[in-house]
Formats: C-alpha cells, sequence, structure tokens
C-alpha cells in the first residue's frame, strides 16, 4: 500500500512542476511592499502637508498686508470701524437684530424647547389689559371635549346682535296680529 502512494505522490509533484515549467510567461509578484516604502510615503506626504500650510499661511499673510496698504482713505465723517471684521465681540452679536445665527445649535434648541413646553403647560396672561390668558393645553383639550368647537352661523342667517335680539322680543310681543277679545266674549278679527 505504501509503494502505491508514494507512487501517487511522485506522479503528482511530477504534474505539479510541469504545470510551473510549461507556463513561464505567467507569474506572480513574489515580494511584498517593504515597510521601508510605506514609511517612507507617509513621512513625504507629512512633508508636503506642512509646505503646503506654510505657503497658504505666507500666502495669506501677503493678500492681507496688501489689503491693508491699498485701503481708500476713510471719509471723516464715517466712525472707525476696526479693522478684522472677522473677530466678533458679544457686544457686536448683541447689537446685531433678530434673528440671530446660532452659536451652539445643542443649548438653544433645549433652551426653546424648554420654554415652548413651559408656555404649553402652565397658566399665564397673553395680554392683561385686554383679559386674554392662557391655559395649559390638556386643560384646553378637556374644555373642547366638553363645550365643542365654536360654530359660525349658517349662511344667509343673520348674525346675533342687540338690535337683531330686540326685534326678535318685539315680534314675538306682537299681539296686534292675534285675535282681540271682544266685549261679549267673541273674538273680533281685524
Amino acid at each position: 500500500m505504501t509503494f502505491l502512494r508514494q507512487k501517487y505522490w511522485n506522479r503528482h509533484m511530477s504534474d505539479e512542476l510541469n504545470l510551473h515549467q510549461e507556463h513561464d510567461e505567467v507569474s506572480y509578484e513574489r515580494e511584498d511592499l517593504s515597510p521601508r516604502g510605506i514609511f517612507a510615503f507617509l513621512i513625504g506626504l507629512a512633508l508636503v502637508g506642512v509646505l503646503i500650510h506654510f505657503a497658504l499661511k505666507g500666502m495669506y499673510g501677503y493678500l492681507d498686508s496688501y489689503q491693508k496698504q491699498h485701503q481708500p482713505p476713510l471719509n471723516p465723517m464715517a466712525s472707525q470701524t476696526e479693522n478684522d471684521s472677522r473677530k466678533v465681540s458679544n457686544a457686536d452679536i448683541a447689537r446685531f437684530p433678530q434673528p440671530r445665527l446660532e452659536t451652539n445649535e445643542r443649548l438653544e434648541i433645549n433652551d426653546f424647547r424648554l420654554q415652548e413646553e413651559k408656555t404649553l403647560n402652565s397658566y399665564g396672561w397673553v395680554d392683561k389689559q385686554a383679559g386674554v390668558a392662557r391655559i395649559p393645553i390638556d386643560r384646553a383639550m378637556e374644555l373642547l371635549a366638553q363645550r365643542g368647537l365654536p360654530t359660525r352661523p349658517q349662511a344667509g342667517a343673520v348674525p346675533p346682535s342687540p338690535l337683531n335680539t330686540a326685534r326678535q322680543v318685539a315680534t314675538r310681543s306682537d299681539t296686534s296680529q292675534s285675535p282681540k277679545p271682544s266685549k261679549k266674549g267673541k273674538e273680533v278679527k281685524q
């Protein structure tokens, strides 16, 4: 049995060797990329980045100084402004009209939501002189469910007013159209 195995092994190995010898034009790369090449690339990339940084900084510095030197003279009637408009102080922000840009979106939206929740869930005055107040939203929904929505009069109906109400009362109380009792107990129609 070992003889057969040995024979099979020899035949199989000779077939593989023949495969490699038959295709010499087909090959693969026998070396990996060296670590030295990778490190050289990374160091070169960092040096180019630093060089670009300093080149841009120098270019923008030159452009700023050029702009300052070639500014037209300021009108004597105009007030002096700060030279660098890119720096904004808190006093400048307070002078700027509403709505202002957000400086910290998360904190400002949380403050806004808390204020809205407080308004929705508390009592307070909308217009104290006119007697308009606000109530919590839950209480308003309860009242609306009890009383229903306000309705408008149908088309062509006369809206209630003191004058119209007085006319309706006068019409109901008018007895001139009704038969009058006579002296003898008989009704007389007019």
